[in-house]
């Protein structure tokens, strides 16, 4: 018989991290790895509109870490020493910043803040950096409350947004897409 996907044990607007601990469904743990699942989506659609091989060999890897990421925070923090989840190394974070070198020497020197735009795997590429931000504001936020929150995590989910934000550059020069500068109006 074939997994069932709905256990109708969140009907009430509660869910179990892992370890069995139920919290409200609004509790910022369940809204940080929440938005660390729509980052991996949207990684999964910059791959999808990506050209690049060697970019969605990394992305694909991104992902793999993100659901590291994701497992970490829907643990149980008093019930993870217990349990086998993965865990992030500094390793990941070199592999981040080396990525982020090897595209910027190929990249013109910025000198304009830039919008997004130009190409749709571009624009992509910006929500996914803007999801990143948003994912790190949050695991800030869980470590302003106490609530327990891999250091790493939130120094990969930092260097991942510059990752982002660099790669959206690259896709950029890779497919010969002017950058739209911005230009402020001024009066």
């Amino acid at each position: 018989m074939a997994f069932k996907i709905y256990t109708k044990s969140g009907d009430l607007g509660t869910t179990s991290l892992i370890g069995g601990t139920r919290v409200p469904k609004s509790h910022l743990r369940i809204e940080t790895y929440g938005t660390i699942d729509e980052l991996n989506s949207y990684i999964g659609l910059v791959i999808d509109l990506s050209t690049d091989n060697s970019s969605k060999g990394m992305l694909k890897e991104i992902q793999d870490r993100l659901f590291t990421v994701g497992s970490s925070l829907a643990c149980d923090p008093e019930k993870a020493p217990l349990m086998k989840i993965p865990d992030l190394k500094e390793g990941d974070i070199d592999s981040l910043e080396n990525e982020i070198d090897n595209m910027n020497e190929l990249l013109p020197a910025m000198k304009h803040f830039i919008l997004p735009g130009g190409h749709p795997a571009v624009s992509t590429t910006h929500v996914a950096r803007c999801v990143c931000r948003r994912a790190e504001r949050l695991c800030v936020n869980m470590q302003e409350h106490e609530l327990f929150v891999d250091p790493l995590v939130i120094k990969y989910i930092n260097r991942l947004s510059d990752y982002l934000f660099v790669l959206s550059r690259y896709i950029s020069h890779q497919l010969g897409v002017v950058e739209v500068e911005w230009k402020p109006r001024i009066n």
